[in-house]
């Protein structure tokens, strides 16, 4: 199935601070915030959350489009997406600004306070899905993931028109959408995607209950970090799929577009919904040991392994056509 994911390509400025967060706040000034965290590291990587999740595609042997906004400093990273296997076609590359740029400080817990700079990324709003086709065949799913609020509606509006399916994604933009948008955006999809916080923040923005979504929805998708995964249907029970344990985690950012590469990719191969979250959960555990959202390296045979050991053989041999041809 070829898939179409939509959203920020960005660069990301990564920092790790050695201590914790929580031991710098103060509860009762918390009105007044003033404060700085002297970083150990700093690692510059491509990032963005289209982008991450399109080259999770790729790298499980997909043909993902990508469609966003990119800056005039986007010829290396094109180069390198195409290398990778991503369709860049329908990336529209800005005349005057710089790609969006991503600054996250983490610390010792994992934690993270991060700054986004949308640069480019407000010029996606005058990217057309109907131009897709013109790089190749109308996408079989289309990726609705955190961009520019006007590209959002736009393009959640275009998947209704064409009759494509989508898959609604708002994460980093819920705290900025109103109530109108944010039911725009969700209403019809194929599958939401949250985490925990999210889907919280969901329902308070949409004014439904959880049952409530699920009516307007498909499949409601929320990530619960170390907890896993849980996958909600209208009148079905609740699947509640572990994460793949790991002994040493570097860097938490793009760990969530991991999983939805996995999870997309599982079930565009026709895998259940409980495999492709097991497949999107042990790719997520190999974007989590390496720093940047892009550096890691997947090879079948371990990420089977891991598989295996966290799920059993059956889910391992059930997944493994998957894997077959990853590049």
């Amino acid at each position: 199935m070829r898939i179409a994911v939509t959203g920020s390509i960005a660069t990301d400025h990564l920092m790790v601070f050695p201590g914790r967060f929580a031991d710098q706040l103060i509860p009762e000034h918390l009105d007044r915030v003033s404060l700085s965290f002297l970083a150990d590291t700093l690692e510059v990587r491509r990032g963005g959350v289209a982008a991450n999740i399109a080259v999770g595609l790729a790298r499980l042997g997909l043909r993902p489009v990508l469609a966003g906004a990119a800056g005039k400093d986007f010829t290396d990273y094109d180069a390198w997406l195409r290398e990778t296997g991503v369709d860049t076609g329908s990336v529209r590359v800005s005349a005057t600004l710089h790609t969006a740029r991503f600054v996250c400080t983490t610390d010792a817990d994992q934690n993270q306070i991060a700054t986004f700079y949308a640069g480019a990324m407000s010029e996606a709003k005058h990217i057309g899905l109907a131009s897709i086709a013109e790089h190749g065949e109308f996408p079989g799913l289309v990726v609705i993931a955190a961009n520019d609020i006007d590209a959002m509606l736009r393009h959640t509006d275009e998947c209704r028109l064409l009759g494509l399916p989508f898959a609604a994604d708002p994460s980093q933009q819920l705290a900025r959408l109103d109530s109108d948008q944010t039911r725009r955006l969700v209403e019809g999809a194929t599958y939401l995607f949250t985490n925990e916080y999210e889907a919280a923040l969901l329902q308070e923005r949409t004014g439904w209950s959880a049952d409530g979504i699920l009516h307007r929805s498909g499949t409601w998708i929320t990530t619960l970090g170390p907890g896993g995964v849980v996958i909600a249907r209208e009148g079905r029970p609740p699947l509640n799929v572990p994460a793949v344990p790991t002994p040493a985690p570097v860097d938490p950012t793009g760990v969530g577009d991991g999983f939805r590469a996995g999870f997309l990719a599982g079930t565009g191969a026709g895998l259940s919904l409980e495999a492709a979250a097991r497949l999107g959960c042990a790719l997520a555990t190999a974007v989590l040991e390496s720093v940047g959202p892009q550096e890691y390296k997947l090879v079948p045979a371990e990420l089977l392994h891991r598989i295996e050991r966290t799920y059993g053989p059956a889910s391992a041999t059930e997944i493994e056509p998957v894997l077959a041809g990853p590049s």
